[in-house]
């Protein structure tokens, strides 16, 4: 069964809560990294905790108020390329071609419906592969 840990800020919580929801539906293993509430917190931990634990076949999703600080907490941490998405076209591209791994989420600027969507759309894109694989490789050099 294919592996997702998933983690959030107080910020994020409540769309964390019904994302693992969403997942448990499509199949996956879900893994929570925290918070245990919606007690306030601070994202670069859980950014780390799940970061720490994406492999080749473990991805990961990170949801904050606006999606931009799990992504930049996230990003750098090695081999990492987390990608802060608003809508369904964005999570296609950045699984598509840029291979992300871990799908960043803001809370407060998309609705649970959009979410969801954007969840399901990452979840299910495969990598297109050997015409990215150059920049991928050079993003990971970084």
């Amino acid at each position: 069964m294919p592996k997702v840990v998933i983690g959030s800020d107080h910020g994020g919580f409540e769309l964390k809560e019904h994302a693992k929801e969403v997942l448990l539906e499509m199949g996956y293993e879900v893994e929570d990294a925290g918070p245990e509430s919606a007690v306030s917190c601070d994202y670069p931990i859980y950014a780390t905790k799940v970061a720490s634990k994406i492999k080749k076949d473990v991805l990961g999703i990170l949801i904050c108020g606006t999606g931009l600080g799990m992504s930049m907490a996230a990003n750098r941490q090695k081999g990492i390329r987390a990608a802060m998405c608003t809508n369904e076209y964005m999570a296609k591209m950045a699984k598509a071609h840029n291979d992300a791994n871990i799908l960043c989420l803001g809370a407060r600027v998309i609705g649970i419906g959009l979410a969801e969507e954007i969840i399901r759309t990452f979840m299910t894109t495969e990598f297109e592969g050997e015409r990215h694989m150059r920049r991928i490789n050079q993003i990971d050099g970084l």
